[in-house]
């Protein structure tokens, strides 16, 4: 900040000391000494706040780039959920659209068989 050196330092003593005289000069001393004390708490108080409010617009920023990220992988796995639907499906069409004319076994209630039916004991085969 500022370039004082011992020299200059003792210079400004003596002539403290010529004008405000040794009665005055401790009194005075302490007097700057407490509102240095008190201009360098303040300052650091400033730039603590300072300092934080910048860390929290940081981490909104990361957090509102880390939900857009979610929102597009999102988009992106619905879409491909959507793709994925219309294949098995086997439709190029809308989404609602039936695959076929024909009913299938669901929408008709049938049950298809699990088993083939056996032959009755005592038949031969051929």
């Amino acid at each position: 900040m500022f370039e004082l050196g011992w020299v200059e330092i003792g210079l400004i003593g003596v002539i403290a000391l010529v004008v405000l005289g040794p009665e005055r000069l401790p009194k005075v001393a302490r007097f700057a000494g407490l509102w240095v004390r008190k201009g360098r708490a303040q300052w650091y108080a400033v730039k603590a706040e300072f300092e934080r409010e910048i860390a929290a617009e940081e981490l909104k920023a990361t957090l509102e780039a880390e939900r857009r990220a979610i929102r597009e992988a999102a988009a992106a796995l619905e879409a491909e959920a959507r793709e994925a639907v219309q294949a098995a499906r086997g439709t190029d069409g809308p989404e609602g659209a039936p695959p076929s004319s024909t009913p299938s076994a669901e929408s008709t209630g049938a049950v298809p068989p699990a088993v083939p039916p056996r032959d009755p004991p005592g038949a031969s085969a051929p």
